[in-house]
């Protein structure tokens, strides 16, 4: 079970594959969102719900702590006697949660497998940083999955590749003021990158502004799930806060600079990679992730900071073959 949002489930990538090989006679099936099977790649057999989900032989919770998730799979087990992998909670055996700002997301679901003896200690080191996922067939031709957007504004998919700016966030402590990221943008497009500008409905407002500043195309809304899975994985670089997009881009190996808030990039961030920038101040991070207003942490950097650092990874990228 990962029934979570988007980073999330690509965080838990390098859990499900040392899952496969360590039961490689049974089906993975993901109790979680309909949306996963859109990811290309994706680790698991199946994707289920609540109501549709087989009887398992071995439930594996991979959401939380419990005791709300593992309640669910018990659901799912009935009477049947099941093999159980979780974190210590009533009628559950494994090792206790801890709560570690150090300690990567990723490394934690590898380490529960780890624990509960369906992998060595090395096997799940080995294997944590591996967050790869294949590149979706259409990403090859850039923006391809966004053409009918480009055609109705004019505009032509760039062969190298945009640069795609995600200025929302859930939460406004993890969201970095909207007049920087359109500062950004302005620069990169003047430095002749063409800038697509990607968000939800509701995120309207943030995605129009900078998108303004910069006259890049503003795809907020327009795009299913794979569409904007294949736009990431064909873009030049990835500009984000600590969102599934900035994961979206460690997946596929996409350049991208991403800004922390309010938790740390060592817990949440990308394993060590010069493709992948983190920016942040520790020393001033309040930690209240669900605040409505930005972090200190995100506040501290500036957008000089990014531009700079935008600049030496588009420098550098290469095309998609080459990642």
């Amino acid at each position: 079970m990962r029934d979570l949002g988007l980073g999330d489930l690509l965080v838990a990538v390098p859990a499900l594959r040392l899952l496969r090989r360590a039961l490689p006679d049974h089906r993975v099936v993901l109790l979680g969102s309909a949306w996963v099977g859109d990811v290309s790649g994706y680790p698991v057999d199946a994707v289920t719900d609540d109501e549709g989900a087989p009887a398992p032989d071995v439930v594996v919770n991979l959401h939380g702590r419990g005791p709300q998730s593992h309640a669910r799979l018990d659901a799912r087990a009935g009477d049947r006697p099941v093999r159980r992998v979780g974190h210590a909670a009533p009628g559950w055996d494994g090792p206790a949660w801890v709560d570690d700002p150090e300690r990567p997301e990723r490394r934690r679901w590898c380490d529960l497998l780890a624990a509960c003896g369906l992998v060595s200690d090395d096997e799940a080191a080995a294997a944590a940083d591996d967050l790869r996922l294949p590149v979706p067939p259409v990403a090859s031709e850039a923006l391809s999955a966004c053409s009918p957007h480009l055609a109705s504004s004019g505009r032509k998919a760039p062969s190298s590749g945009p640069v795609v700016v995600h200025p929302g966030a859930a939460f406004g402590a993890k969201r970095w003021p909207v007049r920087r990221f359109a500062a950004v943008a302005a620069a990169l497009a003047g430095d002749g990158h063409r800038v697509v500008v990607t968000g939800a409905h509701d995120e309207a407002a943030l995605t129009g502004a900078v998108a303004a500043a910069c006259g890049g195309l503003d795809l907020a809304g327009r795009t299913s799930l794979g569409e904007l899975l294949a736009l990431v994985a064909g873009a030049r670089l990835v500009i984000a806060g600590d969102t599934g997009i900035a994961h979206v881009a460690t997946a596929y190996g996409v350049p991208s600079v991403t800004l922390f808030g309010p938790v740390g990039p060592a817990q949440w961030g990308p394993p060590a990679d010069p493709r992948h920038v983190v920016l942040t101040d520790a020393s001033v991070r309040r930690g209240e992730r669900f605040a409505d207003d930005p972090d200190p942490a995100l506040l501290a950097v500036t957008a000089e900071d990014v531009i700079r650092c935008a600049r030496t990874l588009v420098g550098e990228a290469t095309g998609p073959g080459d990642r």
